[in-house]
Parts: structure tokens; C-alpha cells; sequence
């Protein structure tokens, strides 16, 4: 556990509403936030109580919000989002996608303002395709401004839908994530399935960079968000190693024991298949951890080989 998850004894009358806490960040954090003694609350499209935690109606699309789920809140972490590699990237499927990132933010900012709620501090997520997905040797940084490109626009409307809450005086951080890692339900549990068949297989020419963070990394950032004030505006929620695709996927050869396809999938053939959204698997930059490490976030798994020994072997 990290040590921001076993520090706030006293915080423990302090609630935290989490939007898309249903998702695979959103379960991992919800669980970790109680663990630490925080009450958690939930908005869905779908109520319910479940153990500990209640949800919430909301539809952000139609401008609907159970006000209740406002009351007596202290933090709001919005995960909510369409998820971007789910669908191939028509022009309305990239319009969803925009759409509940921002419309959600802008619903939670009115109400909010209308309701005379005073937050402790709002995180949004948001993602390292912020600075595009244009292989290079630069490493970027939080200063660097967004590039072109959809997941870049994406993020840039993203985190600007979270500077209202900037704008009223109230602490707001953007954790711009990179690819997070899981076993059961992220983009490693896809790269992993071809090697429960036997083969792992490499993509593209490899040689693009896989930014990458452990999912227990990636809820110590959310709770140390929480519990610093220090902390404001966007933070990298990276890990300190730069690797591309090729060097993730010997690293995941060697962890779990599985030989690597000799022949890389053709980059054609995703563009063939995927259109524009193969940028994700195609694409990647080197992204810096500084920041958030001279925070006062130590990282639980700073080499790849020590997050996949912990997550594959358990």
C-alpha cells in the first residue's frame, strides 16, 4: 500500500464522490480511498448501494443530477469517460468522446456553483496523449503545451472543462495518465492474452514508447492528490523508466515465461483495421515523472520488470 493510503487517520469524516467509479480505475481507488478511511459516494447512470458505497444518478448528456449526491462532499475525482478504445473513431463516436468528458465536468461546475458547495479540491483524470502520440526522443514534460491530433484535443477540452473549478478558487489536479497496468481489465491483460495460447506478439515497429504506470502507483497519486494541498494543476501519472513496445514486450516474454512472434502484426494491417484510433497501439512518446516525484510520491514499482513480476506472478 502506498504510505499516503495509511496516513490520514484524522480524514476519515471526509467523503469523496467519485464519477466512473464503476471502471477499472474507479474500483481499484474506491476500494483503496475506504481501506483508508474516507467515505466514498459514487455518480452512475445507474443507482444503487453497494457494500460501503452509494450511487447516484446522473446523465450528463441530458443535464441530469441527483443534487443528493452533492451533499456534505468534500473531493470530487472524475473519472468519467467514454472509453476511447472501445469503438473505431467515426466522427461521432470522437464527438462522445469529447463530449463526457466535458459535458460531465461542466454539469458537476454548474450544479456545484448553484448549490453553493465549497470543495476541499477536484481531480480530473486525463491522459499523456495530451502531448499527441508522435514517437520521439523528447521526453515531455508538464510545461510542454498540447500537439496536434485527436487524443491531444481530447485531453486539452478534457482538462480545460476542469479549470472552472480552477477559476472559482478551488484546487483542482489533472493526472494525465499513461498506459495503466492491471491483470484482469487494462491494456496489459490484452497484450498478456496471446500468451496464454502460447505466443506473445509485438506490434507495429516497435519501436514506439509505452509510458506506463501500476495501478496501486496510480491510486497512491489520486490519494496523495487528495491529501496534499500543495498539489495543483497537471501532474504526469507515469512511471520513472522509459521503454518502448518492443523492450515492454521482452520484459512481459521474460516475466511470464511465453516466447515472443518472431513477426511483428504489420502496422497496415491495424490502420486497416482500426483507422485513426491506431495511433494508441502505433504511437507513443516518452513522458517525465519529475514532478509528481518532487511532490513527495515515492513510486511503489519504478522498472517494468518489478510492476509485471507483481502483477503476473502475483
Amino acid at each position: 500500500m502506498p504510505e499516503s493510503q495509511t496516513s490520514k487517520v484524522f480524514q476519515k469524516n471526509l467523503t469523496v464522490l467519485i464519477t466512473g467509479g464503476s471502471g477499472l480505475i474507479g474500483k481499484y481507488l474506491t476500494s483503496d480511498l475506504l481501506d483508508s478511511g474516507y467515505k466514498v459516494t459514487h455518480l452512475s447512470r445507474i443507482a444503487n448501494q453497494s457494500g460501503n458505497v452509494k450511487t447516484y444518478m446522473w446523465d450528463p448528456e441530458k443535464g441530469m443530477i441527483d443534487r443528493e449526491a452533492l451533499v456534505g462532499i468534500d473531493f470530487i475525482i472524475h473519472l468519467a469517460g467514454t472509453n476511447i478504445g472501445e469503438k473505431r473513431w467515426t466522427g461521432g463516436r470522437k464527438e462522445e468522446i469529447i463530449n463526457s468528458r466535458v459535458n460531465s465536468a461542466r454539469l458537476l461546475d454548474k450544479t456545484i456553483k448553484e448549490m453553493g458547495i465549497r470543495l476541499n479540491a477536484f481531480i480530473t483524470a486525463s491522459a499523456t496523449g495530451f502531448y499527441g502520440s508522435d514517437t520521439s526522443e523528447k521526453i515531455f514534460n508538464e510545461n510542454d503545451e498540447p500537439s496536434a491530433g485527436f487524443l491531444s484535443e481530447v485531453c486539452r477540452q478534457w482538462e480545460e472543462a476542469a479549470d472552472l473549478f480552477a477559476d472559482s478558487g478551488i484546487r483542482t489536479v489533472k493526472i494525465r495518465t499513461g498506459i495503466v497496468l492491471e491483470k484482469h481489465d487494462s491494456a496489459l491483460s490484452k497484450l498478456m492474452m496471446p500468451g496464454r495460447f502460447g505466443l506473445l506478439i509485438q506490434t507495429g515497429s516497435g519501436k514506439q514508447y509505452m509510458p506506463w504506470i501500476h495501478i496501486n502507483d496510480l491510486c497512491g497519486i489520486y490519494l496523495k492528490a487528495i491529501e496534499d494541498s500543495g498539489m495543483n494543476g497537471s501532474y504526469n501519472a507515469v512511471a520513472p523508466q522509459h521503454i518502448t513496445h518492443s523492450g515492454f514486450m521482452h520484459v512481459l516474454s521474460k516475466v511470464m515465461n511465453r516466447p515472443l512472434s518472431p513477426v511483428n502484426v504489420p502496422e497496415f494491417v491495424l490502420r486497416f483495421a482500426l483507422g485513426e484510433m491506431s495511433d494508441v497501439i502505433l504511437k507513443g512518446s516518452r513522458v517525465s515523472s519529475e514532478k509528481i516525484i518532487e511532490s513527495g510520491y515515492s513510486f511503489q514499482f519504478r522498472t517494468l520488470e518489478e510492476a509485471l513480476d507483481n502483477i503476473v506472478r502475483g
